[in-house]
């Protein structure tokens, strides 16, 4: 896997930027993206461009692999690769798909009430996906047992039947940039405010709702 991999990034603006990776760094991109999401009590932000990068090199894998000689050890160490690569990614998805069925109403109405500037945690298939697990939901609500129930009781707030993101859940982090003033707990009338300093490469145990600016940016990595 010798190419390099041109994915989106955003720059401190917020301005889109093409940001040039090497295979090992792309690989080394799925894989925090894939700790995060797995560690992360909510849905993150979709990585659909490194999960379209990553996808294209392994299809140049697979045509390097058919040159190759027969019998060559190296053949069977691209393999074992090309095999962990996929597991990862289809971990991933996987992962994304699992919560999406778990919090869609939720994340639906996030979906509906960002701003137009703010990047979408779903990608567009995970969209539909989304919308159409909700549609069949309902339906099949509906077909089970609302119809069968009074007039009055026959509709139901999915937003308040079905259980949010628990924020409050603590996390596993390790610090990849260094970050001063942060706020563990907020002042209230038993004790003072609680601000810690995370110094590069220390771990921490910290409830999600605290870091979870710093994992979307990438300052922390889930563990």
């Amino acid at each position: 896997m010798a190419e390099e991999a041109d994915i989106l990034g955003q720059d401190s603006d917020g301005d889109s930027e093409e940001v040039v990776l090497t295979p090992a760094e792309l690989i080394d991109r799925l894989e925090q993206a894939w700790m995060n999401e797995k560690f992360a009590p909510e849905l993150l932000e979709n990585k659909s461009e490194i999960v379209e990068c990553v996808m294209e090199q392994l299809e140049h894998m697979e045509e390097n692999l058919k040159r190759a000689k027969k019998g060559d050890l190296k053949v069977s160490i691209h393999q074992m690769e090309m095999e962990r690569i996929r597991f990862v990614l289809s971990s991933y998805l996987r992962c994304r798909l699992m919560k999406i069925e778990k919090f869609f109403p939720h994340i639906l109405e996030k979906e509906k009430t960002r701003r137009e500037e703010e990047p979408s945690i779903l990608s567009p298939e995970e969209f539909v996906f989304a919308k159409e697990f909700l549609a069949n939901t309902e339906t099949y609500l509906k077909d089970a047992a609302l119809k069968h129930m009074p007039p009055n009781l026959q509709k139901v707030d999915l937003l308040r039947t079905v259980p949010k993101p628990d924020l409050d859940a603590y996390v596993f982090l390790r610090v990849k940039e260094r970050q001063e003033n942060i706020l563990v707990e907020p002042e209230t009338d038993e004790q003072r405010d609680y601000v810690i300093d995370l110094e590069e490469g220390s771990q921490h145990l910290i409830r999600y709702r605290t870091i979870a600016p710093l994992v979307a940016s990438g300052a922390v990595q889930l563990i």
